[in-house]
């Protein structure tokens, strides 16, 4: 995995791949303890902050969510040894999926507007005249804003003719769309689980790497290791992801343990058809609109904060949701393989699907296990898997893939919400009032949809034409009118 110059996500991913090579190697349980120094050595260069005293402390809390165990409960006195052996005897998968480590915690000032050196002290006094609030004040030749004053409008900021004021955000709150993360008594970062929608934004905002996922990869392991049949489920986001073609990938899955790897694309075919039918039956009864229900993090949305929007709330079940259905019958323990968080909380509620896993903790898995993808054989891919299922994890695919079901026997008007934020949680409240002029409303929880989850490896620009080529080598969906019953 190439992580270039960004320590953040290095070291989240050595600490899951350090993780998986203990597991591998038997002694996790015995040896957890001494996974901080191993990395951090005494001459060790990659030490970013103060010391590597500071850095070990911060890597343990990596550790710790690596297997999965709450960084917030650490007592500090426990061991890793002794945290390992609590993952290698559990049972059940951590029900919170995210986790913070106030170690790692920058503790960021209040989020505020200033004046930089760039005030040239204007005779005009633009700034001043914009503020509503009185929180400007002139002297020492520039520009000064009051805190206690300032609302954050921004107004002073807009009409500055030298761009002098910038806004200094806190990253993780800015980014989250439901205010679920502020800052707790000491001054570090603290997530209210009842707001959650566990989109992940504030673990891909924080510069610090200072938000992980309890990873579920020792209870993965776990099951590889044991008598049952495991299966990997893996998202149409994936391709590209690596550094081969799927079927390569697919073969380094299984090559990693795993006893079938199938794509989720093919529940995603299920899902267009189903999701075709039930738009048509539900405009033919007068509803307004149906929004999509793919994105685990947007159905946690309408739950905690948007109930209004239920109603109109596709019924249909999730791509991850068919597949999973389908391996169960099958005899698998599934384990979906996804770049998101959120998906977590869809495993809890969805009885078929056992784990989840993330696209970085796949790659930490195989960088353990010594697999290269681009040097694996090739996996056939099911041909009859369409090319808009495919392209399910692209903004605008699910959407695309359920009007070409339809094959223009009921047209209708799409629009797609392409990620979550403050602005498209008051705009998606407004949708539920009667505005908006559509009868499909596809919604992405993150920008660019899947592609651009919290737990990809690449830039969006990297995967688009890996999954076009795919796309474009794969069937049409068929029309799904031409079938009255659900497609299972």
């Amino acid at each position: 995995m190439n992580t270039s110059d960004n320590k953040a996500v290095y070291f989240k991913r050595e600490a899951l791949k350090r993780v998986v090579d203990a597991f591998d190697k038997g002694t996790l349980e015995k040896n957890a303890y001494r996974i901080p120094f191993e990395v951090i050595p005494p001459d060790s260069k990659s030490a970013v902050r103060c010391c590597i005293y500071k850095e070990r402390a911060v890597f343990r809390a990596r550790t710790l969510a690596a297997m999965g165990c709450s960084v917030e409960k650490d007592d500090e006195a426990t061991s890793l040894n002794d945290y390992a052996k609590q993952a290698l005897l559990r049972k059940a998968v951590p029900e919170v999926p995210l986790t913070v480590m106030d170690i790692a915690c920058k503790g960021c000032v209040k989020a505020r507007h200033i004046v930089t050196e760039a005030c040239q002290g204007c005779l005009a006094r633009p700034c001043q005249q914009a503020c509503k609030f009185g929180a400007i004040s002139f002297s020492d030749g520039r520009s000064h804003i009051d805190p206690d004053k300032c609302k954050n409008c921004g107004q002073c900021k807009a009409v500055c003719p030298y761009n002098a004021i910038t806004y200094v955000p806190v990253p993780c709150e800015q980014s989250c769309p439901v205010d679920a993360i502020h800052k707790g008594e000491n001054g570090f970062a603290e997530i209210d689980f009842d707001k959650c929608i566990s989109c992940g934004h504030c673990m891909d905002a924080c510069p610090f790497g200072a938000i992980m996922e309890r990873s579920q990869l020792i209870d993965i392991l776990s099951q590889m290791q044991s008598s049952n049949k495991v299966c990997a489920m893996i998202a149409p986001s994936i391709v590209g992801q690596f550094d081969c073609t799927l079927p390569q990938l697919m073969t380094a899955i299984k090559k990693a343990g795993f006893d079938k790897v199938t794509e989720v694309a093919e529940g995603a075919d299920i899902t267009t058809a189903n999701e075709a039918r039930e738009l048509v039956e539900r405009l033919e009864n007068g509803a307004r609109f149906m929004t999509t229900s793919c994105c685990a993090a947007w159905i946690q949305a309408v739950k905690k904060h948007l109930p209004a929007l239920k109603e109109f709330v596709s019924h249909t079940k999730t791509p991850a949701g068919y597949t999973a259905e389908i391996e169960k019958k099958n005899g698998f323990v599934t384990v979906f393989v996804g770049p998101c968080v959120s998906k977590r909380v869809e495993g809890m509620e969805d009885p078929n699907i056992d784990f989840v896993m993330t696209y970085e903790e796949l790659g930490a898995m195989l960088d353990a296990k010594g697999i290269n993808p681009a040097e694996c054989e090739d996996t056939p891919l099911d041909p009859k898997i369409s090319g808009e299922a495919r392209y399910y994890g692209v903004t605008g695919g699910v959407a695309q893939a359920v009007e070409n079901a339809i094959a223009g026997k009921r047209p209708f008007k799409k629009m797609a919400i392409n990620g979550l934020d403050k602005k498209t949680m008051m705009l998606l409240n407004a949708y539920a009032k009667g505005a908006g002029d559509f009868q499909l409303l596809e919604v992405m929880s993150c920008k660019g949809g899947c592609i651009g989850g919290p737990c990809t490896l690449k830039k969006q620009a990297a995967v688009i034409k890996p999954i076009k080529d795919l796309v474009a080598q794969s069937p049409k969906v068929p029309c799904a009118l031409d079938e009255k019953k659900e497609t299972k």
